[in-house]
């Protein structure tokens, strides 16, 4: 214990467990507990002694009061480019405009990382916790001085509402980080209010997520095959892999219900090698003229790995990588569109082709044509279902034909569902087409013996009437 110096009083002396020096050493070191360093706001302590004190308020008249969260969208790149002071000066400013909007009686606090927390004692149902929400977030949105750059931020938000969404502490932050999960969920800049019906919600997704990992385990993801033909011959060229998953419980579960699933929690590369190891293995017993067309997710585009890995799992199963297509959207590329051309590039230096998917839904597709490197394009199935009654989509189908022939790309159209479709398709100079017309999806087995009855000659290696 560190000893008492003899020109202290006692009344001065912070050692003296009964001098107000104590008392005021005391009370400094307890504040301190409650405060975040880096904002001056309140810590996560600081939360649950507030809303116990306005639950202790109201206790004979339990009126509602709301806590809400908010997480900012994109932080961590930002985090990683700029560095962690720039990270830190980025959450010192979100913190005064928060502070500087908050409206009367209400408090807002800094939980940690880039999570903000608010008590609302003014806010009594959900089109109130809304408001407050649409206005952070456009206080947010306002651009951000980086000393000489400008940033700019979104942030997700979830809200509850005392006592419906919970009496005790815990049960009402628990309520408001399942409505913050749900908007992150719905993508960026999204707020989301608490209810039951948003709690049965995630619940399920939690059941489904947890019955989809252990499908992926036990190997029961099925892989189906939709051909591909050339619209001159109708000639099957070959096969889109597409996801399946029948549940003995569930039932039947949509891909796109559980593909979306698997990227949002984090498994969606379990998922994706599965499917690819059981394609690959099924397209080394069709002609070898055939190709095999696959999906890559937003995820597996931002992973630099994703490379190795595909061309690891077709090595290993003995495809060769030239009859591989690899199908990636514009969306997809876009949330890092730097890493996104480095996977494609090694991906197409090993012979492996890439396919930009849906062309023409995206903002910019005209502008991804040029920075990236593609060997074919298909025509979203949204242009070829109006193609015969709609003389704008005609036109657009035609214009994209004609400029992907300019660049040297090869076209599919997607979707294609009756005669008519296929006949002007072809008049239009589209190379290739799928859809119901040609096929629906069937599983391995009934593909190969699709191909056995159809395949004429196998010594010539002639294509696959259909």
């Amino acid at each position: 214990m560190p000893q008492r110096r003899h020109d202290v009083s006692p009344e001065h002396d912070p050692y003296d467990i009964g001098s107000p020096a104590f008392d005021r050493h005391a009370r400094d070191l307890h504040a301190l507990a409650f405060i975040d360093p880096l904002t001056d706001l309140g810590n996560s302590h600081r939360l649950r002694e507030k809303v116990r004190e306005i639950a202790l308020e109201r206790a004979a008249d339990p009126a509602p009061f709301t806590i809400g969260l908010a997480n900012l969208d994109g932080f961590k790149p930002l985090n990683d480019l700029f560095g962690h002071a720039a990270g830190n000066e980025i959450l010192y400013q979100v913190a005064r405009r928060l502070e500087a909007c908050m409206p009367d009686g209400a408090t807002v606090i800094r939980m940690g990382n880039d999570e903000f927390a608010f008590v609302l004692p003014l806010v009594f149902e959900r089109k109130g916790a809304e408001k407050i929400g649409h206005m952070l977030k456009e206080v947010l949105q306002a651009p951000f001085e980086l000393a000489e750059r400008t940033v700019r931020l979104s942030a997700s938000f979830g809200f509850a509402v005392y006592p419906f969404a919970g009496e005790a502490y815990d049960d009402l932050l628990k309520s408001a980080d399942t409505a913050l999960y749900r908007s992150k969920r719905r993508g960026r800049g999204q707020i989301t209010v608490y209810s039951q019906e948003i709690a049965q919600e995630m619940r399920r997704a939690t059941l489904l997520e947890q019955a989809l990992r252990n499908a992926i385990i036990a190997d029961e993801i099925d892989v189906h095959f939709q051909p591909i033909v050339s619209l001159d011959t109708d000639m099957v060229v070959g096969f889109e892999a597409l996801a399946r998953w029948c549940d003995s419980d569930l039932g039947y579960v949509s891909p796109a219900i559980f593909v979306p699933l698997a990227e949002e929690r984090g498994f969606i590369d379990a998922l994706s090698e599965t499917l690819l190891r059981k394609a690959a293995e099924a397209a080394l017993l069709w002609p070898k003229e055939l190709f095999l067309s696959f999906n890559l997710s937003s995820a597996q585009l931002m992973d630099l790995a994703t490379s190795s890995t595909v061309l690891a799992i077709i090595h290993r199963v003995g495809l060769d990588p030239r009859r591989l297509e690899l199908e990636i959207t514009e969306t997809a590329m876009m949330r890092d569109a730097d890493m996104a051309q480095k996977i494609v590039q090694e991906l197409r230096d090993a012979g492996v082709r890439i396919s930009l998917d849906d062309f023409g839904t995206g903002q910019s597709s005209l502008g991804r044509l040029r920075d990236f490197t593609f060997d074919k394009v298909k025509i979203d199935r949204s242009f070829v279902c109006r193609i015969v009654n709609d003389r704008a989509s005609e036109h657009i189908v035609k214009a994209i034909v004609t400029m992907c022939d300019g660049l040297g790309l090869e076209v599919v159209a997607e979707g294609i569902e009756d005669f008519a479709e296929a006949l002007m398709l072809k008049g239009l100079g589209c190379g290739m087409g799928q859809g119901y017309f040609y096929g629906k999806p069937a599983d391995a087995t009934a593909t190969l013996r699709y191909l056995r009855d159809r395949y004429r000659d196998t010594d010539t290696k002639r294509p696959i009437a259909i």
